[in-house]
Order: structure tokens, then C-alpha cells, then sequence
């Protein structure tokens, strides 16, 4: 099952996250279509809500007060499976195809460019270069990457990856996604510091480690 900050699709309150997937439902919908008394229905969703996974939903159905239903979050979506990894290397092959590595490499280096202005947004203009990797650090593990950095005394520091966002795409197309995509992004974040790559999960590693001269 896919798992989303330790959030599953399993057991009951998977069941619950289906069912809602469909169409909003009462606590009472829930308990009479999982055969579960709807105090313990409502309990689970107690603490979905919670977790951010459901949220109520007020519908007037004629006379009396609304009902109560409940929808899926926009989290509680993101639980299921997704193929983006699909979509991208289908969309890469195409374009190698038609266009070439140059033009792709390009495009992948101005896309990098441009999430770089998107992230550069939360870190302040003028903080000095290390404090600048520490807000880099924070902001790829927001975006799903497992990364930490090691500073060395030799004015040297490694940003050190164990999750790849990209892994299915960068084992199929490794230069592009670790050479162009990942460097140009570093790059870009890091101004004038100088980035190079010692390992990668694209190349076969157990993580992604860059290797930054710090200025």
C-alpha cells in the first residue's frame, strides 16, 4: 500500500479513505457499508480529520439541520497511487526522440533554474552561503527528498540524499536527471559555489551526495 508521512491505505480506516474516494459519506454511510457500529466509525474519523486525511462537509437536504459528510482532504487524495514517474518518462522519451539530448538537457536545466527561483522565494537574500545550504537542505526535504548536510573544516560541505524524488527516471535516465537536473539546481540555489557530484542513486548508489566548495 502507498504510504504518505506514515499514513496508509491499510485496515479500516483504508476502507474508510476508498469509500470517501467515491463520494462523501455520513459516519452512519460508513458504518453500515464497513458492517462497524457507527461510534467506532465516527472515532476513526475523529482522528483522520486530525491528521489532515478527511474533513466535514455541511449538506441541507430539505427540512432539518445539515447533514454532516465527510470528503477527502487534499492529503487524504494523495495517498493513492500515483504514475508521474510514467507520465515523465514517457514525455522524455518522446522528446529525445523528436529533438535530441541537447534540446532535452536544456530544458532540464532551465526547468532546475526555475524551481530554484521557486524555492529561492523562502530564504532570505542576503544570508551567508552556509546558512543559504541549510535552507536549500530543508527546502528539497520538503519536497520529498531524505536530505542532510555535512560540513567539513576545509570550507568543503556534501549535501547527502537517501531518497530520490525522481528514482524511477533517474535510473532510466541518469545523466539527465543527476548530471543536468540535480547540478543546475544546487547550482542555482548556491550562487557562486562550485557543486559537484561524487554519487548518485540514478548510477547505481545507495544515495545522492553532492559535493560543495563553499566560498
Amino acid at each position: 500500500m502507498t504510504a504518505v508521512d506514515g499514513d496508509t491505505l491499510e485496515g479500516t480506516r483504508g476502507r474508510i479513505l476508498e469509500e470517501l474516494a467515491v463520494a462523501p459519506r455520513t459516519a452512519r454511510d460508513l458504518a453500515l457499508k464497513l458492517g462497524i457500529q457507527e461510534s467506532a466509525a465516527r472515532g476513526h474519523l475523529d482522528r483522520m480529520e486530525g491528521r489532515g486525511l478527511v474533513a466535514p462537509a455541511f449538506h441541507r437536504e430539505g427540512v432539518g439541520r445539515p447533514r454532516k459528510r465527510y470528503v477527502l482532504t487534499e492529503h487524504g487524495q494523495e495517498l493513492f497511487p500515483k504514475k508521474y514517474d510514467l507520465i515523465l518518462e514517457t514525455l522524455v522519451n518522446e522528446l529525445l526522440s523528436s529533438e535530441g539530448e541537447g534540446f532535452v538537457s536544456a530544458l532540464f536545466a532551465q526547468a532546475a533554474k526555475r524551481m530554484a527561483r521557486e524555492i529561492a522565494k523562502s530564504i532570505p537574500r542576503e544570508a551567508p552561503e552556509e546558512e543559504r545550504l541549510d535552507h536549500l537542505v530543508e527546502a528539497l526535504n520538503r519536497l520529498g527528498f531524505r536530505c542532510t548536510v555535512e560540513k567539513g573544516v576545509d570550507g568543503r560541505a556534501r549535501i547527502v540524499r537517501t531518497n530520490c524524488v525522481f528514482r524511477h527516471n533517474a535510473l532510466s535516465h541518469p545523466y539527465l536527471l543527476c548530471e543536468v537536473f540535480d547540478k543546475n539546481l544546487t547550482e542555482a540555489l548556491l550562487g557562486e559555489a562550485g557543486v559537484a557530484l561524487e554519487d548518485s542513486i540514478g548510477r547505481g548508489g545507495l544515495r545522492c551526495t553532492h559535493l560543495i566548495q563553499l566560498q
